[in-house]
């Protein structure tokens, strides 16, 4: 029997401390204090019966009953989003909020095409673009902020409770301004990185493990000189006006090689290449605009790849 004493408090509060991995950082998204947010926790563990988190070093992880009373947040919290956005479309007729998240890559190459298209099926429905890290997407995903996910495969333990459709296989890249000086060394080589600044992604991102892959499949243990970003815009102007390497998907920077803005330094990356495509949760049942918009990502996918 629902314990009566569960309030949607305690299922919000409990679901973004997961989703942050910190009190901290969860105190400061829900608006409330940390004293607040620590005495929620602890009386959902109560009325629970077990510990949701733990500590792990300095911060704190999600416990094993945590995991799973997390999917069952998930799956709650969505479904009294959706309830609220079908009352507003039944009282104003408006309709229904999309919510998609992308990964840059895919938002600069796949989102622009996609959304011209969906535009002209002329639904009317208002469309939410966040662009982010695959993990923070599908967090989002998970708490029903989000209907849809564009981005990488993750592994498969991140992936409970959501369905996956491949579209695409993207790689990595070593990208460089136009004129780079490596461009012109005939057989170059990994070490080459050591010569320069390199962007690299960040830990939490869904490519760095194939990046460190590659790196040390390639005799690179350590970069000395490197600046970890995510940040599709910093790093394209850094790398346009230095001489900095940028380690990114091939979608972020396809424009800017096509243009001859940038270049991608003739390093075999092929083992990076991973899956993208379409996450949704496995309990979720599309709305007919949706529908419409994951066909209008499917065929420009196609068209681009």
């Amino acid at each position: 029997m629902l314990d009566s004493r569960i309030k949607l408090r305690h299922l919000q509060t409990f679901a973004e401390v997961a989703r942050q991995e910190s009190v901290i950082k969860a105190a400061e998204m829900l608006h409330v204090s940390q004293p607040a947010v620590t005495k929620t926790i602890r009386e959902l563990e109560e009325l629970l019966g077990v510990a949701l988190f733990e500590r792990v070093g300095r911060g704190i992880g999600i416990t094993r009953y945590g995991d799973v009373f997390l999917k069952h947040t998930g799956a709650a919290l969505a479904a009294l989003r959706q309830g609220v956005d079908s009352m507003t479309q039944e009282r104003f007729g408006e309709a229904p909020m999309i919510r998609i998240g992308a990964l840059p890559t895919v938002s600069a190459r796949i989102m622009p095409r996609a959304m011209h298209r969906f535009a002209e099926e002329g639904t009317w429905s208002r469309i939410k673009i966040v662009t982010g890290e695959n993990a923070v997407l599908l967090e989002q995903l998970r708490v029903g902020e989000l209907d849809l996910v564009v981005g990488r495969l993750a592994a498969p333990e991140k992936m409970a409770g959501f369905s996956f459709e491949h579209l695409y296989s993207e790689q990595v890249l070593f990208a460089v301004r136009a004129g780079h000086p490596a461009l012109e060394v005939k057989q170059l080589g990994f070490t080459c990185l050591a010569d320069y600044t390199v962007l690299m992604p960040t830990r939490t991102s869904i490519i760095r493990p194939f990046v460190e892959r590659l790196l040390i499949a390639n005799g690179v243990s350590r970069l000395e000189n490197q600046i970890e970003t995510v940040s599709d815009s910093f790093g394209r102007a850094f790398v346009r006006s230095s001489d900095a390497i940028w380690i990114i998907s091939a979608g972020v920077v396809a424009v800017d090689i096509d243009d001859g803005l940038l270049a991608a330094l003739p390093l075999d990356t092929s083992e990076t290449k991973g899956p993208v495509g379409l996450t949704m949760r496995a309990d979720a049942i599309a709305t007919f605009p949706l529908s419409l918009a994951i066909q209008a990502i499917r065929r420009t996918a196609a068209e681009i790849t």
